[in-house]
């Protein structure tokens, strides 16, 4: 080996290597080094509080998504919000559980219909344990077209399906029930597939089980993204701003949802949750000045499912 060869080679060794996978973002037009974001928020129509920080959230705020929990009883009142707000993102937080103890609601589908997912009381179950317990993967199945057929019967345009309390992530015989709809209506579902930084640490089991079906969501011509974040509302409200700021700071290129529970303080929510607080404390970071401060800063490309699907439609095949 000559000198000026083993120059050369170890030059190519001193190269950093920066090839990576393809993002999802990529597959969807954006650039290969492209911040793509979705701050969403789950468990709208699920109180008065609930809606006030959906509303606050995405009209003075940079919450782009949120998603609706149609068996609550304060529905109404969202639909009457998105009819003056027609382009906002509008998905359904696909409810299984009524976990509250003293604010409960039952299955659209009917009790008789599906009484595995019914508890003693009447109401939806309280823990997603007790679903998996006592739940068929028909009843599941039908509760989820129950909870569609509603929100189109309010008008609501359906942007994306979730899943509260991530029930149909539960059992791989739900999820392909959620999966099958999804696909049937042509719905974007909650999916990553991407790199999954945080998804792999925050839900490994269920990160690890779902990216192998990626590719088949992706082909029914649905929208897929690179990762999730779900421990937000987990962090205590005094350090949750500089703590989702730095967050921010580090996503890696590719499409990340980020999950809030935005509300409002109003006086009778502290009586249906202990995380009354942590919840108005996500409603004030999506309204803070530091993170628009952030995005701009960063150049993040704020998005929606909406958009989501829109690009898909466009790649097609």
């Amino acid at each position: 080996m000559t000198s000026a060869y083993r120059l050369l080679l170890f030059a190519a060794l001193m190269v950093p290597c920066t090839t990576r996978a393809e993002t999802y973002a990529q597959k969807l037009g954006w650039k290969a080094d492209d911040v793509v974001l979705i701050l969403h928020i789950d468990d709208a129509g699920m109180s008065h509080a609930s809606n006030l920080g959906v509303m606050q959230s995405t009209e003075q705020g940079a919450a782009t998504s949120f998603s609706i929990m149609m068996p609550c009883p304060w529905v109404p009142e969202l639909v009457n919000w998105i009819k003056k707000n027609p382009t906002v993102d509008s998905g359904l937080h696909l409810t299984m559980t009524a976990e509250w103890k003293l604010y409960r609601w039952g299955p659209l589908a009917g009790k008789s219909v599906v009484p595995g997912l019914v508890d003693e009381q009447g109401c939806l179950w309280h823990s997603v344990e007790q679903v998996c317990a006592h739940a068929t993967p028909d009843e599941i199945e039908t509760e989820i077209r129950a909870q569609i057929l509603r929100a189109e019967k309010l008008g609501i345009e359906i942007t994306h399906l979730d899943s509260h309390m991530g029930t149909l992530f539960a059992r791989a015989d739900y999820f392909e029930r959620f999966l099958k709809v999804g696909i049937e209506r042509k719905i974007p579902i909650l999916a990553v597939g991407g790199h999954m930084t945080h998804a792999m640490v925050e839900n490994g089991d269920a990160a690890k089980a779902l990216k192998p079906l990626a590719s088949k969501i992706w082909d029914a011509g649905l929208p897929v993204i690179d990762d999730l974040h779900t421990s937000v509302t987990s962090w205590k409200p005094p350090e949750k701003k500089e703590r989702v700021l730095q967050l921010i700071r580090e996503l890696k290129p590719g499409i990340t949802e980020i999950l809030f529970h935005a509300s409002v303080m109003t006086e009778e929510f502290p009586l249906i949750t202990g995380s009354a607080a942590s919840r108005h404390a996500d409603t004030e970071f999506l309204k803070s000045p530091e993170l628009k401060a952030l995005i701009k800063e960063r150049n993040i490309h704020l998005t929606t499912w909406r958009e989501l699907k829109k690009r898909r439609d466009q790649v097609g095949k």
